[in-house]
């Protein structure tokens, strides 16, 4: 069964950083498709970012562009995203999905059949 698993999220005044990892297990890491995606209650889910392992593409949402960075270590089979320069709209749960796909997507997500349990990140003074 094919698992993902998040970390790295909690508290953060505005302005600081946070990286998050998500390991996946019982998944080719080839080929792959890897997402994050943000939720807040009562709104839509919405993409960040995104990486193909297939061609290297990498696509970021507006919201978070020049922010944010996404990466990948093959061998740890693990996707991380490094946020900087944090702002309060920035609060949601983050997850990350998977898939064998090319190239990567970023929306609302429905391209992905893997997702993981969610880390909540909180920005806020």
């Amino acid at each position: 069964e094919v698992q993902l698993v998040e970390s790295g999220g909690g508290l953060v005044q505005p302005g600081g950083s946070l990286r998050l990892s998500c390991t996946v297990s019982e998944f080719t890491f080839r080929d792959y498709a890897i997402g994050w995606f943000r939720q807040v209650p009562g709104k839509e889910r919405e993409g960040v970012s995104c990486i193909s392992s297939y061609d290297g593409r990498i696509y970021y949402s507006d919201s978070v562009k020049g922010r944010f960075a996404i990466s990948s270590d093959n061998a740890k089979k693990t996707v991380y995203l490094q946020m900087n320069s944090l702002k309060p709209e920035d609060t949601a749960v983050y997850y990350c999905a998977a898939d064998h796909f090319s190239p990567c997507t970023i929306g609302t997500g429905t391209d992905y059949n893997y997702w993981g349990q969610g880390t909540q990140v909180t920005v806020s003074s």
